[in-house]
């Protein structure tokens, strides 16, 4: 299967618009299973020819793929397709080049943004388009941009780690909201205000560690690893949110405080 997808990134690269194509996810990292998906981030600049990414779609999986264009999919996770090859579940997912590289400065002085996308329940943190970058295995490279790129990214942005950690005062809010709310067994916003809470506490602590989050998927095993969580962070978040009453409330409140401690 690599061959195939490094020949599918070749072909990618000759899609106007595209400009690089890296593999991402769990097979770039090493860590993924027999059945996980191929990951591919393709990069374009200016305007794509998503007719010409349907059709090479369709050349590689012999069948009608549906293609997603800039926007297709949201704000943030952009566009992209879901295709079979040769049994095997590939994922071509749309990043804009330009946009990547603008985030990327705003990381470097400290900035960052958060937007509601479908599929990311907590938001997505533009800081992961980063993350995505230095993480991944660069397989195509038009112009070299992406490889000087990823070189950049090997160094967390010592700003973008305190406006991180400087941001759980967030927890704090989550959780005094929380606190007005499970009087009434609202446990719709009681279970999200907590979960917004130990989210963002997720991303303190990855940023403590100067470790990328990419998304909320596998991030409180994660985050659980830092030198600065609690021995039992991870239980502590999954009882907690199990529970959702009063008691509840009040362990999330001083997990919260303890974190914020320990981060300083």
């Amino acid at each position: 299967m690599n061959s195939t997808i490094e020949a599918m990134s070749l072909q990618l690269t000759a899609v106007r618009g595209v400009r690089s194509v890296a593999l991402g996810g769990s097979r770039a990292r090493g860590a993924h299973r027999a059945d996980s998906d191929w990951d591919l981030g393709v990069y374009y600049r200016g305007p794509l020819d998503v007719e010409a990414l349907a059709a090479l779609a369709a050349e590689v999986t012999g069948a009608p793929v549906d293609v997603a264009g800039p926007g297709g999919w949201g704000p943030w996770v952009d566009g992209g397709a879901w295709l079979s090859v040769d049994g095997e579940p590939v994922d071509w997912i749309l990043r804009d080049l330009d946009r990547v590289e603008a985030v990327w400065a705003d990381c470097r002085a400290g900035r960052y943004e958060t937007g509601t996308q479908p599929g990311h329940p907590l938001g997505f943190w533009s800081p992961a388009y980063a993350g995505e970058v230095a993480l991944c295995r660069v397989l195509a490279d038009a112009d070299g941009a992406l490889t000087a790129l990823r070189a950049q990214t090997h160094e967390y942005p010592e700003r973008l780690r305190r406006a991180l950690i400087d941001a759980s005062w967030e927890a704090d809010l989550s959780v005094a909201a929380a606190r007005k709310s499970v009087g009434s067994g609202d446990v719709l916003h009681v279970s999200l205000c907590l979960a917004r809470a130990f989210g963002v506490l997720v991303q303190s602590l990855h940023a403590y560690e100067r470790a990328w989050c990419l998304n909320e998927k596998g991030a409180l095993r994660t985050a659980s690893s830092s030198s600065a969580a609690p021995a039992d962070f991870a239980a502590e978040v999954a009882a907690t949110l199990r529970a959702l009453d009063a008691d509840a409330v009040e362990r999330a409140g001083a997990l919260v405080a303890e974190v914020r401690a320990r981060i300083g």
